[in-house]
């Protein structure tokens, strides 16, 4: 095989990003971001509540898994309309209505009498993190510039990994009272604060333009970039609003120039989920007891240490992410999480034998958060963000991320009993074949995007021959 024939595809451009104070736009993103915390603070809280809230319902193990998974339903399906309805409707004005959601889905799962009506809870507060997690990427994406995108919209994931970590800690606090309830229950507070953000926060330039208020779009841009000089870049987002109809259609994705970008999406979605990292967030503690660690607390403030790695080397990766670029981080961390798959694999093999090994076993669930947090976890929100052309954005988005939590649903639903079927060491070990999986998928098909504004990229898809270039890379 030749040199040319493994390049990645490379996204082409002559334009230079912009250097004006953006700090309108940082506190925009960090807002919006705030739903990224909510989607963390509600998958990572059921770790330590589901312990409680098995005793007080008496639940078999397949309640327990519809208890952690039922959040996935509404997340699933709102994930893949949200996106749609944020085309139709707007980013701002979904965001508004998630807050909301999110609300009303903690407060029903604190005071839930009975499992239906925890389930219930659950359901909603995963239809806020279905909107959450299509609607915030796109959001932060469509504000910022391009130089900082990377990092910006890197934020989603990063409020999701504090997000978990608060939730570790809240389950480490009222572990003690058996407190499940104000577990669930303080995702309030987030809630309160994405809607008060949202409120004073504006629609975003290219939204407006698609649905052609080019005065007001203009407005916006030079209040987020700080500065009159956005003539170049309005034009630019003006040529591309004028270019599209005014609704996207799944039958656009199947254009043959689009299909690389939907097989991108879809299949870094599947590989998020199934190389095993919310098996990780939601069964952290129940892992690490298995592993060797008596003490509830104690499972408890390991796993809160599992959340600090994975907030630090969140912001390692968005850091790193607009200077290395998208694929090097992507492929060196997959690459991490496939060793630190089959050393815990092994780890609990040994285990198995008689080892005392729970305290090496945390070290390497921490080494494979961390390589998760600088690859696949932030990288597979931003890319979708960005590679999807004006016209299908949201909806093209909506079904990359609610592809993710059906994913998710499965892992979630079935790692107990793939437990119990299989032991622990060959649950690990399948989700290390299925990471390989991923990281070739990653080599051969993923491009870089770093430094490219979203119109080249838009441009990138219909001027290049995408799919006979992917195939290339594989021959």
């Amino acid at each position: 095989m030749n040199a040319s024939a493994v390049e990645p595809a490379v996204i082409n451009s002559s334009i230079q990003a912009p250097t004006t104070s953006q700090t309108f736009v940082y506190i925009a993103a960090i807002f919006a971001a705030v739903g990224g915390l909510l989607f963390g603070y509600d998958t990572g809280v059921i770790s330590g509540a589901l312990i409680f809230i098995k005793r007080s319902f008496g639940l078999s193990i397949f309640q327990q898994e519809l208890a952690v998974s039922s959040v996935l339903v509404g997340a699933a399906v709102f994930a893949i309309t949200g996106g749609s309805l944020s085309d139709r409707y707007g980013r701002r004005k979904m965001l508004l209505i998630t807050s909301v959601i999110f609300i009303a889905g903690a407060l029903v799962c604190a005071f839930a009498g009975s499992i239906q009506i925890l389930i219930l809870g659950r359901v909603m507060v995963g239809i806020g993190i279905g909107l959450a997690s299509s609607v915030v990427p796109l959001y932060i994406a469509e504000i910022s510039p391009a130089s900082a995108r990377g990092w910006q919209v890197s934020l989603f994931q990063l409020a999701i990994t504090i997000g978990i970590l608060v939730a570790y800690l809240a389950d480490y606090v009222f572990t003690p009272s058996s407190g499940w309830r104000w577990m669930l229950g303080l995702a309030v507070v987030p809630g309160v604060l994405l809607g008060a953000g949202m409120l004073f926060l504006p629609e975003t330039p290219r939204f407006l333009a698609r649905h052609g208020h080019f005065d007001l779009a203009r407005t916006v841009l030079i209040k987020i970039r700080g500065t009159q000089d956005v003539e170049e870049e309005f034009q630019e987002i003006k040529t591309a609003s004028q270019e599209t109809a005014l609704r996207g259609h799944v039958s656009d994705l199947l254009l043959p120039a689009l299909r690389p970008a939907l097989m991108i999406g879809i299949g870094l979605a599947i590989f998020q989920q199934v190389t095993g990292i919310n098996t990780i967030i939601y069964y952290a503690p129940y892992i690490i007891r298995t592993a060797g660690i008596s003490s509830l607390q104690g499972s408890i403030l390991a796993t809160a240490g599992i959340g600090t790695v994975n907030v630090v080397m969140t912001l390692v990766s968005m850091w790193l992410i607009d200077r290395v670029g998208r694929r090097p981080l992507l492929l060196t961390g997959i690459a991490g999480m496939i060793v630190s798959l089959g050393a815990l694999g092994f780890i609990f093999h040994l285990q198995a034998k008689g080892g005392e090994l729970a305290g090496l076993a945390v070290v390497i669930l921490m080494f494979y958060v961390a390589s998760f947090a600088i690859s696949l976890g932030p990288i597979f929100w931003l890319l979708i963000a960005e590679i999807y052309p004006l016209k299908i954005r949201g909806l093209a988005t909506g079904i990359a991320a609610g592809t993710n939590w059906l994913a998710n649903f499965v892992v979630s639903l079935t790692f107990l009993s793939l437990l119990k079927s299989l032991g622990p060491s060959l649950t690990f070990w399948l989700y290390g074949v299925l990471a390989i999986g991923s990281w070739l998928f990653s080599y051969y098909l993923v491009p870089e995007t770093k430094g490219r504004t979203l119109e080249e990229i838009e441009q990138f898809w219909h001027k290049k021959p995408v799919v006979n270039q992917l195939k290339s890379t594989i021959a």
